[in-house]
C-alpha cells in the first residue's frame, strides 16, 4: 500500500514463513501454545478479568473485578493465542476467541470507547481511573489497555482473515483520534504501548490517522502544553528526541524506544534515529544486567544511576526484558547491525527465558542474578517460582512472543539474506529474482556447528549474511560494560560445498556474496569456550566478582546443584573448567563444573546451569556472580 510513508530497509522474514524445530525452543513454544495460554486464559476466567468485559456489555452482573488495567492481560493472552493460531490450526481455540470477542464487542460503548473499570459502573470507578475519561492518564492505563488490544486485534485478522476484533480496534483508535491532538486534548498515556499497537493498526489498514497519532503521542512527552508532566518515571521529562539516558520504569520506556524506533524508520526521521541509538548506548553500556535484563531497581520497576548493576537486588523484570527484544529487533532492522541482535539473543536465552517455568504454568515476575531466601521484592519471593500474579503482566506477556519467535531469526533486505538466530527450522523466502528455502540444523546454544542448506528456485546474485555473535569476537557485550578475562577465542570457520572460504565481519556479519544455483550447503562453526566475565569497574556491586558464559548462556550456580553454600563461594583463577552435557537434568543441557574455595579456603566441586533453568527444583540460593580469587 502507498501511504506516502517509508519504512525500515530491511524486513523481518514472518513468522509463518519460518519454521522452528530444534529441541531447544520447539518444546519451549510447543509448551506455550498448548499448555500457557489455555492457562492463563483459565487464569483470566477464575480471577474475573474475562466477567469484566461482560458485566461492562450488560451481559452479566456484578462489580469490576481486580486491578484497572487487568483488561490488557486478556488482550495479551488473545495475542498470543492469534499467533499460535497462525503457527497451526486450532478450531477449538478459534471458538474460544470468537466467544470472547463477542464480550468484546458488548463492552465497547457506542462511541468506540472501552475501558471495563469505568464502564461497568461509571458512578463508582477504581480511584486510579480518575472521575472522568482521560482525567488520570499518568497511572490508569486506559490509553495502555487498547494499545494491547490493537496489537492482538491485528494478529487476531492476520490469523482468521476474520474483521470482527479487528473493527473494535478501529472503532476504538477512531474515537481516540477525535479526542487527542494538537488542536484537542494535549496528554499523552503514563504507560506506553498504544504506541506500538497504533503502528500495528496502521500496518494492518493503511489508515495513516494511526501513525500519525502514535507519532503524536511521543511528541508530546516532554511538553507542557497546559498539563502537568509526569516526569522520569513515565520518561515524560524532556522532549523523547532530547532524551539521552534511560530513565524510570523499564517496561514503558522499552515500550516507547521501540515506537520510537518505529517512527524513525516509516518517517525517516534522523532526530528519533539518533535518540534512540544513544539511549541504546547508554543502557547497554551502563545498564544492561549481564542476563540482557533491564530495570535495576525494584523501587519503580526502574533503570537506576549508570553502572547501578546490583546482584543480589537487581529487578529485571521478565516484561521489561520482552520490551528489550521488541527494541533491539527493530534497531536491527533499522541499520542492519548485529550488535542489536546480540543484546536480542542474550535477552531471550537468558532474561526472558527465565521469566517462565519449563511447565508453562509457572513464572518469574522479575529476575535477579543472585537469590539469599531471605531478600523480599514487592512481587513475590525472589526465589520462588509463582502460578499467577495478582499484577500478571508477565505471565500473559509470554505467550505473545513464543509463538512468534521464529520471526525473529531471519530478514531480508534487497539482495540480502541475514540469518540472526541459529535455531533449527526452515523458512520460505520471497526474493527479488527467485525463491529460496533455507533449512538450518544445529544443536546451538550447546553447539557451536551450524549446517545451512541454501536451496533456489532458480540461479540468483545475494548476500548470505551470517551474525558472527560478539562472544565469538572475544566480547560479551558491544561496549565497555563487561568484558572476558581471556579475550582470545578460537575464529570462527565457514565453508561452501565442503571448502573452507575465509571470513570477513562487517557490522558483525560474515557475508557471503556469490550466485546461488540449485542447493548449496554452507557449514559454520562457531566457537563456544566458557568465559569468565568481569564487570567495568564502575560497577560497584560487582567488584571482585566474576560470572560464567558458554556462548550465549549465562550461567548461575543453585543450591540444588551445590553442597557448599554458593553465595560464599571464590572462583579462582586457576580453575580448570569443563562443559558437560547432561541429557537427564532439566530436559537436557550443558553444564559447567569445576572448582571453587569456600570461606575457609578448602576447594569444593561446583556445578553450573544455565541461568534461565534456575528455580525449577525447589528453594534455595541461586548466584550469577561468584567471588574471584
Amino acid at each position: 500500500m502507498n501511504t506516502g510513508f517509508g519504512d525500515y530497509t530491511i524486513q523481518p522474514v514472518p513468522f509463518t514463513n519460518a519454521s522452528i524445530a530444534d529441541d531447544f525452543w520447539k518444546r519451549r513454544i510447543d509448551t506455550a501454545i498448548n499448555i500457557t495460554i489455555p492457562y492463563d486464559f483459565e487464569k483470566c476466567e477464575e480471577t474475573g478479568r474475562i466477567d469484566n468485559f461482560a458485566k461492562a456489555g450488560g451481559l452479566m452482573d456484578g462489580p469490576h473485578q481486580g486491578i484497572f488495567y487487568d483488561d490488557s492481560d486478556v488482550f495479551k493472552v488473545a495475542q498470543g493465542a492469534a499467533y499460535a493460531l497462525q503457527v497451526a490450526p486450532n478450531p477449538a481455540l478459534e471458538a474460544y476467541l470468537d466467544e470472547l470477542i463477542d464480550k468484546f464487542a458488548a463492552a465497547q460503548e457506542d462511541d468506540g470507547y472501552l475501558y471495563t473499570a469505568r464502564t461497568i459502573d461509571p458512578d463508582n470507578v477504581p480511584e486510579p481511573c480518575g472521575p472522568k475519561r482521560w482525567s488520570n492518564l499518568a497511572v490508569n492505563h486506559e490509553l495502555y489497555n487498547v494499545g494491547h488490544m490493537y496489537e492482538a486485534a491485528v494478529a487476531y485478522f492476520q490469523a482468521t482473515g476474520k474483521r470482527g476484533f479487528l473493527d473494535i480496534a478501529v472503532r476504538n483508535a477512531d474515537l481516540i483520534d477525535s479526542v487527542f491532538g494538537p488542536e484537542k486534548l494535549r496528554d499523552v498515556p503514563g504507560h506506553q504501548e498504544i504506541e506500538i499497537g497504533l503502528v500495528a493498526l496502521y500496518r494492518a489498514t493503511g489508515d495513516a490517522r494511526y501513525l500519525r497519532l502514535a507519532r503524536y503521542f511521543l511528541d508530546e512527552r516532554g511538553q507542557e502544553n497546559g498539563r502537568q508532566m509526569y516526569g522520569h518515571y513515565c520518561q515524560d521529562h524532556r522532549p523523547v528526541t532530547e532524551q539521552r539516558e534511560a530513565v524510570g520504569h523499564a517496561v514503558r520506556a522499552g515500550y516507547m524506544y521501540a515506537a520510537m524506533t518505529d517512527i524513525a524508520a516509516l518517517y525517516g526521521d534522523a532526530e528519533y534515529a539518533a535518540a534512540v541509538k544513544e539511549l541504546w548506548g547508554n543502557v547497554v553500556g551502563k545498564k544492561l544486567a549481564l542476563t540482557g535484563g533491564i530495570g535495576a531497581r525494584h523501587d519503580g520497576e526502574a533503570f537506576g544511576a549508570d553502572y547501578e548493576l546490583p546482584n543480589l537486588t537487581a529487578y529485571n523484570e521478565t516484561c521489561a526484558a520482552q520490551a528489550n527484544i521488541l527494541w533491539n529487533h527493530r534497531l536491527f532492522l533499522l541499520t542492519g547491525e548485529a550488535k542489536y541482535i546480540d543484546i536480542l539473543e542474550r535477552t531471550l536465552y537468558n532474561g526472558f527465558l527465565s521469566g517462565v517455568g519449563m511447565d508453562g504454568r509457572s513464572f518469574y515476575y522479575v529476575n535477579p542474578l543472585a537469590c539469599d531466601g531471605e531478600y523480599r521484592f514487592n512481587r513475590a519471593l525472589a526465589m520462588s517460582r509463582q502460578p499467577w500474579y495478582q499484577t500478571s503482566c508477565c505471565p500473559t506477556n509470554v505467550v505473545r512472543l513464543l509463538p512468534s519467535l521464529s520471526g525473529y531469526i531471519y530478514a531480508l533486505r534487497q539482495n540480502a539474506v541475514f540469518v540472526n538466530l541459529y535455531i533449527a527450522g526452515s523458512a520460505d523466502l520471497t526474493l527479488a529474482s527467485a525463491e529460496a528455502r533455507l533449512e538450518l540444523r544445529t544443536d546451538y546454544p550447546w553447539s557451536g556447528r551450524i549446517q545451512l542448506d541454501v536451496t533456489v528456485s532458480e540461479a540468483a546474485t545475494f548476500d548470505l549474511k551470517l551474525r558472527i555473535p560478539a562472544f565469538a569476537q572475544g566480547q560479551p557485550l558491544p561496549s565497555k560494560l563487561y568484558r572476558y578475562l581471556d579475550e582470545h577465542v578460537d575464529a570462527a570457520s565457514l565453508a561452501v560445498d565442503g571448502k573452507e572460504i575465509p571470513i570477513e565481519i562487517n557490522a558483525g556479519y560474515a557475508a557471503i556474496s556469490r550466485r546461488w544455483t540449485g542447493a548449496t550447503r554452507v557449514e559454520f562453526q562457531l566457537p563456544l569456550p566458557i568465559q569468565r566475565v568481569v564487570a567495568n569497574d564502575a560497577v560497584a556491586d560487582l567488584q571482585g566478582k566474576v560470572a560464567l558464559e558458554r556462548g550465549p548462556l549465562v550461567y548461575a550456580l543453585e543450591s540444588a546443584d551445590n553442597d557448599a553454600p554458593v553465595l560464599d563461594l571464590a572462583l579462582p583463577d586457576s580453575s580448570q573448567l569443563r562443559a558437560e552435557y547432561q541429557p537427564g537434568l532439566l530436559g537436557g543441557l550443558t553444564t559447567i563444573r569445576g572448582h571453587a574455595l569456600e570461606k575457609d579456603g578448602g576447594a569444593v566441586e561446583f556445578t553450573a546451569i544455565p541461568y534461565y533453568a534456575w528455580g525449577h527444583r525447589g528453594d534455595g540460593p541461586m548466584t550469577v556472580w561468584l567471588n574471584n580469587e
